[in-house]
């Protein structure tokens, strides 16, 4: 059983004013604690608090912020196998998941502590010296998804708290312990009201994107809500940054070795079961290696050991929820009914859970339904083509951009047709990884701006010209 964390607002742990929610474990499909729900008029005193802390944050020494990002780290470090449990039982992710999220969660958080606000010299010449400087923004709106409640947490906090901002976020109402249980361990490191925390089923994230006191969102989540975020915000102009949803396109040229990237493509397609915004979601694969990659595959798929998370062994656990499983089961039929193979998987596991097998689906076109939504759950479409510009384009036939990738041993033709693709960022030979200092964003309707690095770093900033007269 774990402890129930509060919402904090300025430094002092709160009771939801609304009717408290179930948090349901997606291993067994019942909830397992309660989670405080908090009001509008409480995101009001939240937002306030922040305000009030901002006029005094932002003037923090740089060497401070540094090392109290620090000290948030070893924080996250010394309770890191609390976080790991909340993360399997509200997220349902094997346990080895949970601790690389947690891991992952740490290092993020030095990185950016380490990370360096650069001031540029336009001009320095004998009339006049020329700097750009940046600014903190005030108030960061964060709402986050629940597919990696801690990482994408402390993705969102970590550079607003660098760049000298205080923060107001907004977990999902799903997987919400992690979030708040993150945001009591900053607490104990910064200033009260320089980072607060509002969980909520319904309301919470509308109200944040619509507040006059908020001066920046930052959301990890599907397009249609990004899209509700673009349009509350314009009351005071917010800055956004919104990293939206994805359908992202794997090609696998005819010269691809397979031994190598059968086992690398099956990871990065399935990784957190297939519910990651940069997994790979649709495989384009040459005729001459689709039905070896399909069966190959389909293998390491059936080779998986299925069940909840803090089950010894379970190497694949359940989709998070009963909507997304819903979603899964609806693409799965569908393409069944347009007469595509089932190579593996393709049902729900018995039991009260959410767990649904790893499933490769041949055999289908370009138009079909799990090949144009993005499923977001354990399910990867294979489609065959014979002609790499009708490929490329087939990839290309998307509303969302957010990653795309080339697989094959050319790596300077794999280059080539990479850089047809349009999507934010396209790997060869792999899929799905993100970097600290590598900035990552999308393209179209998968959003705009950019996190990680100096780039997503300075999004949490407004710049400042000083002009110096010499004459």
């Amino acid at each position: 059983m774990i402890n129930i964390p509060s919402n904090i607002i300025n430094g002092q742990a709160v009771k939801g004013a609304e009717a408290p929610f179930s948090v349901i474990d997606p291993a067994t499909g019942e909830g397992f604690a309660e989670c405080s729900a908090t009001s509008t008029a409480q995101l009001d005193e939240a937002v306030a608090a922040a305000a009030e802390a901002f006029k005094t944050w932002q003037h923090t020494p740089d060497a401070e912020l540094k090392a109290m990002l620090h000290k948030i780290a070893d924080k996250i470090e010394e309770n890191a196998a609390e976080l790991a449990e909340i993360v399997v039982r509200e997220q349902g992710k094997p346990m080895a998941l949970a601790q690389m999220e947690v891991g992952g969660a740490i290092a993020w958080t030095r990185y950016t502590a380490e990370l360096e606000i650069p001031v540029k010299v336009i001009e320095d010449s004998p009339e006049r010296l020329v700097e750009l400087h940046r600014k903190p923004l005030g108030v960061v709106g964060s709402i986050t998804p629940w597919n990696w409640p801690l990482m994408i947490a402390v993705w969102h906090v970590m550079p607003a708290l660098r760049t000298g901002n205080t923060v107001v976020i907004k977990p999902s109402s799903l997987t919400p312990f992690n979030t708040l249980r993150l945001v009591e361990l900053i607490n104990e490191v910064v200033p009260a009201g320089v980072v607060n925390s509002m969980s909520g089923e319904c309301g919470i994230g509308s109200a944040m994107s619509g507040h006059s006191g908020i001066n920046k969102i930052v959301f990890t989540g599907s397009t249609p809500t990004g899209q509700k975020i673009m349009s509350n915000a314009a009351g005071n102009l917010k800055r956004l940054t919104l990293e939206l949803g994805g359908n992202d396109a794997g090609i696998v040229l005819e010269d691809a070795d397979l031994d190598k990237l059968a086992p690398a493509i099956f990871q990065t397609a399935f990784l957190n079961m297939g519910q990651t915004c940069a997994a790979l979601k649709r495989l384009y694969v040459h005729e001459s290696q689709y039905d070896e990659l399909c069966g190959r595959l389909a293998k390491i798929a059936s080779e998986q050991k299925v069940g909840g998370g803090l089950e010894e062994g379970v190497t694949f656990g359940p989709v998070q929820n009963e909507k997304q499983l819903a979603l899964v089961k609806e693409l799965v039929e569908d393409a069944r009914k347009q007469g595509a193979d089932v190579l593996c998987g393709g049902e729900q596991l018995p039991g009260g859970g959410y767990l649904y097998p790893p499933t490769i689906v041949a055999g289908l076109n370009n138009s079909a339904r799990l090949v144009q939504e993005e499923q977001f759950g354990p399910v990867l479409p294979v489609i065959k083509y014979t002609d790499l510009d009708d490929v490329i384009a087939m990839a290309n036939a998307s509303d969302v951009g957010l990653g795309g990738s080339v697989w094959g041993t050319d790596v300077e033709r794999a280059r080539s047709v990479a850089s047809q693709l349009e999507c934010g960022t396209v790997w060869i030979n792999n899929h799905a990884e993100v970097l600290p200092h590598c900035p990552f964003g999308g393209c179209k309707m998968s959003g705009f701006g950019v996190e990680f690095g100096e780039e997503g770093l300075l999004e949490y900033t407004s710049v400042q010209l000083m002009n110096i007269s010499r004459g």
